[in-house]
């Protein structure tokens, strides 16, 4: 009770702490959490329909990987092969959108997209993702340097495939030079993948053979990714916490007229101590909450914005929320406590002299 009254007394700085406090918790949950959703996107993109994933060897980007569309035949002559398709994954400018992603893709992998106005492409022809058939009007659309009939409309699950466009893999084969990027394989006997992998790579010197899920293991773009978002997340997050403890032990400092009135009053360190310890806990407490239900609304509100195309999404996982409370009422505390602690041993009346200074 004496906690609630002691931050009601002083409402611009409890602001300023819980300001503070939130700023600080916001900016790595954001920032890991939308690295995290990028990933995620991909990756599901990837897992979708394939167990295997072939790709040009040497190449650590699949924009830049070029795959003989050829191999489809060979690879569905062996066994245990259920299905296969290619793919081809590049960017352009489409319309007046700066850049949005191109899925160029084989004739049996178009159903993958789900229809909601429209007919799958036949050559010279697109499908607009839900999300840049609202940005973009008419029945043509121009792509790099070529001009496609819009086909229709099609949504997707994947934030990624929503912001883009789909096209027969010719027809982006022939718009960014390249026969495939990638070819996925869908294999009927799970416990035979590794052996059906040392079969595909046999078939061509030139190629890389992985099961998907060790592919977006090691897929270096995504150690990339997670790298930078780390570093920019843990310095934000590190001069955030430094923040906090300054900021609380400014104000703790600010208040030693009050600490020297409740020493000559009779009142025990200890009284004071846990005293600010409560008002630290519920100030840190509170600011993580409302730090955590504003970067979860954010994050819901972020695949819904069209400029952003579907592009940016993320999730808040358990381990990063549970370290993150953590390390901020522990950092809240240091601030607060170690401050108050030098104060309560001090002699009241010089506590008194310092606070009316």
């Amino acid at each position: 009770m004496i906690s609630f009254k002691a931050l009601s007394k002083n409402p611009f700085k409890s602001f300023l702490i819980f300001s503070s406090i939130t700023i600080a918790v916001m900016a790595i949950f954001l920032i890991s959490s939308v690295s995290q959703g990028v990933i995620g996107m991909y990756s599901k993109m990837i897992k979708t329909d394939g167990d295997i994933i072939i790709t040009q060897k040497g190449i650590a980007d699949t924009f830049f990987s070029n795959v003989d569309l050829g191999l489809l035949e060979k690879i569905n002559a062996l066994a245990h092969v259920k299905s296969s398709y290619a793919m081809i994954v590049g960017a352009s400018p489409v319309g007046h959108l700066p850049i949005a992603g191109i899925y160029g893709v084989s004739k049996n992998h178009l159903n993958h997209y789900k229809l909601f106005k429209g007919h799958y492409p036949k050559e010279g022809q697109v499908l607009l993702g839900k999300t840049i058939a609202k940005q973009l009007h008419g029945r043509t659309v121009k792509i790099g340097n070529r001009r496609f009939r819009i086909a229709g409309a099609y949504k997707s699950d994947i934030g990624f495939e929503e912001g883009g466009v789909v096209m027969n893999i010719k027809d982006a084969g022939e718009l960014f030079s390249r026969s495939a990027s990638f070819i996925l394989v869908s294999t009927d006997a799970p416990n035979n993948t590794d052996a059906l992998v040392e079969k595909i790579n046999k078939l061509d010197d030139e190629i890389s053979v992985k099961t998907t899920q060790s592919f977006v293991k090691e897929y270096n773009q995504f150690k990339i990714i997670e790298n930078s978002s780390l570093v920019i997340s843990s310095l934000a997050f590190v001069m955030g916490l430094m923040g906090i403890a300054s900021v609380m032990s400014m104000i703790v400092n600010s208040r030693k007229e009050e600490f020297g009135i409740m020493r000559a009053l009779g009142k025990s360190r200890m009284f004071i101590i846990k005293n600010l310890f409560f008002e630290t806990l519920i100030m840190s407490f509170s600011a993580y909450l409302f730090a955590f239900v504003l970067s979860f609304l954010i994050l819901e509100l972020l695949p819904h914005i069209d400029t952003l195309q579907g592009y940016m999404s993320g999730s808040l996982s358990w381990d990063i929320s549970l370290y993150v409370l953590a390390s901020t009422v522990v950092m809240a505390l240091m601030g607060s406590l170690i401050p108050a602690w030098i104060a309560a041993k001090t002699d009241p009346v010089l506590l008194i002299n310092q606070g009316c200074s």
